[in-house]
């Protein structure tokens, strides 16, 4: 993985209710996306290795606004708390309707 300026990190569910999710978001970032609701991974677990072996400058968590979201919001700061790195973290939470509320 090339170094990563800002590093997105988003609820698979955010670029359906957010319209400019690609352009304000993703555009020329690697992503990674998942659902802490459907998914029966431990998402922390991952990350954590990700960032241990990657030059990340950054990490940008995009979530709904939805109580099932705070699950992948958790697992990277508790990634970030393990990889031992000290990487500025951003959360942005999208409502239901498609507003950014942070």
């Amino acid at each position: 993985m090339p170094s990563a300026r800002n590093f997105p990190i988003a609820a698979d569910c955010t670029a359906y209710a957010y319209g400019n999710f690609h352009k304000d978001f993703i555009r020329n970032h690697i992503t990674l996306i998942g659902c802490p609701k459907l998914d029966q991974e431990d998402y922390a677990q991952k990350l954590t290795e990700i960032i241990k072996n990657n030059n990340i400058k950054s990490v940008k968590v995009v979530r709904m606004e939805v109580p099932c979201c705070g699950g992948i919001e958790n697992a990277v700061k508790k990634a970030l708390q393990d990889s031992g790195k000290f990487i500025p973290c951003q959360v942005v939470t999208v409502s239901t309707d498609g507003r950014i509320l942070d």
